[in-house]
């Protein structure tokens, strides 16, 4: 139903979208997730044709819908959008809202008008409101009739701007339920969304952008349990980190220390933690310091929100696979130490570097 080639756009000097490409069926669920600044809304704020691409060609239905001889208005018909801020006309009540459009648009009666927008809102669960005002409702009804008055025009797909992202956390659930609803009923619909779970479990595809590009998609499954590329990787798992270089033995470990709790502090970890790691991080370069006169050490500090693990790599060309191999150690030895506080211990050698994993 939507086919997108080489769409580019740019505001000023500000490339916002470059070269996009994609395709979507009909039926098709499709959630596009990324950093915030990406060009997600752009994106689709393109397709509906609220901004003019600077580049590239969009279809809908096989009409190319930037010729200047395509009727927009009856391409929007078909094509609604709900977007973050809701946009409802404060002056008219919730029945109003929804009837406005059709009578004026597709020349329904008032009746008929009337009589399908009060089905819509029994299937959104907003019946009761059909009479209020958005200023009567809170922010998850308001979304609702939103959505709502999408499908009083009965629209073939729905585009979806962050539609939970100005709502208090107890009211995204019943939003996000009228959506799954949608999809079970096979709308066309493509979302712009944060909420992860949600886009695991309700799309077909998954895009994710990242820099103006379509930087990797695949099914809910690839992306969110094997992602091919490190940045869709780091953003499922909400991977967080510092790193440190230290390229001699005359390290700022005071410095360090204070970098490493203030990462915790960020982080929320707890104090137990932040103790650890420190205890982990002094150990860690008294086994390392013999090397420090002829090679660096790499350290990076991660904290993967979504598997709830704290992870520290050391790189180096200095190879302490001897050491590790160790099993009897004096128990205040170094190594003896850090394997009393981690998880698992993990060291590879390589061609160029060495690799230490440890993770808490």
């Amino acid at each position: 139903m939507i086919k997108v080639e080489h769409l580019s756009k740019n505001f000023g000097n500000l490339v916002v979208l470059k070269n996009v490409n994609f395709e979507i069926s009909e039926g098709e669920v499709i959630s596009i997730i990324g950093p915030s600044g990406t060009g997600k809304s752009t994106l689709l704020r393109c397709i509906n044709l609220l901004e003019r691409p600077s580049a590239g060609s969009i279809s809908i239905d096989g009409v190319d819908i930037l010729d200047s001889r395509t009727d927009v208005p009856k391409i929007r018909q078909k094509m609604n959008m709900v977007f973050q801020s809701f946009n409802l006309f404060t002056h008219l009540s919730v029945i109003e809202n929804l009837t406005i459009a059709p009578i004026k648009l597709l020349g329904k009666s008032k009746k008929d008008a009337e009589h399908k927008a009060l089905n819509i809102l029994a299937m959104v669960g907003l019946a009761e409101k059909a009479y209020n005002y958005p200023d009567e409702l809170s922010g998850g009804q308001k979304q609702r009739v939103a959505i709502a008055r999408c499908l009083a025009m009965d629209p073939e797909i729905i585009l979806f701007d962050e539609p939970t992202s100005s709502l208090d956390p107890t009211m995204v659930s019943e939003v996000l339920s009228v959506i799954r609803r949608l999809a079970k009923e096979g709308m066309t619909m493509v979302i712009v969304t944060h909420e992860m779970d949600f886009a695991r479990d309700v799309s077909n595809r998954v895009m994710y952008m990242d820099e103006g590009v379509i930087y990797e998609e695949g099914s809910p499954e690839q992306i969110f349990e094997n992602p091919k590329k490190e940045k869709t990787r780091s953003f499922i798992n909400r991977i967080r980190g510092i790193n440190f270089h230290i390229a001699s033995p005359a390290y700022d470990l005071c410095t360090m220390n204070i970098e490493i709790d203030a990462f915790c502090e960020k982080q929320i970890l707890p104090l137990k933690i932040r103790r650890n790691l420190l205890t982990i991080f002094q150990n860690l370069l008294d086994i390392y310091s013999p090397f420090l006169f002829a090679t660096h050490l790499d350290v990076t500090l991660s904290y993967s929100e979504k598997k709830q693990r704290v992870e520290l790599v050391c790189e180096s060309t200095g190879d302490i696979s001897d050491l590790l191999e160790k099993n009897s150690l004096p128990d205040d030895s170094p190594l003896s130490i850090i394997r009393g506080l981690t998880q698992n211990i993990d060291y590879r050698r390589g061609v160029d570097k060495n690799t230490l994993t440890l993770v808490l």
